[in-house]
């Protein structure tokens, strides 16, 4: 029981983590203003994103979006709480994981629920070529995706043979 509460404090780290740094990204920076960190690579810029990851859907200017997007969320959080609670607990990789993408499932969720869009901040880019816009939450949710797809796809070690004393003769 404690390691499956290990990795739901994981999960509340991450949707406090995304809270806290949105909000002091909202209270610094005027919404579509940019501070540059590393020139001609990295500024933090507010944006809002109506849509869901890296912007997909934001065009679609229907009040069914926010429901469905909400709707989605929701069932993605319940299904990877369900599905982390029915593996094992000494999966460790898959474990973590699964933890960071309900963090930032979370953390999203709470964005549109509260505001109707989530503020995203970090923004990459090389010359004139930009990455979409990303926060604390995207950045668990891929992170997590990405131990899932390892977990799944790493070489299984083969069961232990089992060995048995030769028969007596």
């Amino acid at each position: 029981m404690i390691r499956r509460l290990t990795y739901l404090f994981v999960s509340l780290v991450i949707v406090l983590a995304d809270q806290v740094t949105k909000e002091i990204v909202a209270d610094r920076i005027p919404l579509h203003s940019s501070v540059p960190v590393i020139q001609g690579l990295f500024d933090l810029t507010h944006v809002r994103n109506s849509g869901a990851a890296f912007g997909l859907f934001a065009s679609i200017d229907s009040p069914l979006r926010t429901v469905l997007l909400n709707t989605v969320a929701f069932v993605v959080f319940l299904a990877v709480l369900v599905y982390a609670w029915r593996t094992s607990v000494d999966s460790t990789r898959l474990q973590l994981g699964l933890s960071l993408i309900l963090g930032g499932a979370v953390g999203n969720l709470v964005d549109r629920i509260r505001a109707g869009s989530v503020t995203d901040f970090l923004d990459f880019y090389v010359g004139s070529h930009r990455w979409p816009a990303f926060n604390v939450a995207d950045s668990a949710i891929t992170v997590g995706v990405v131990l899932l797809a390892w977990d799944i796809w790493r070489p299984r070690e083969p069961a232990a043979a089992e060995t048995s004393p030769p028969a007596a003769a």
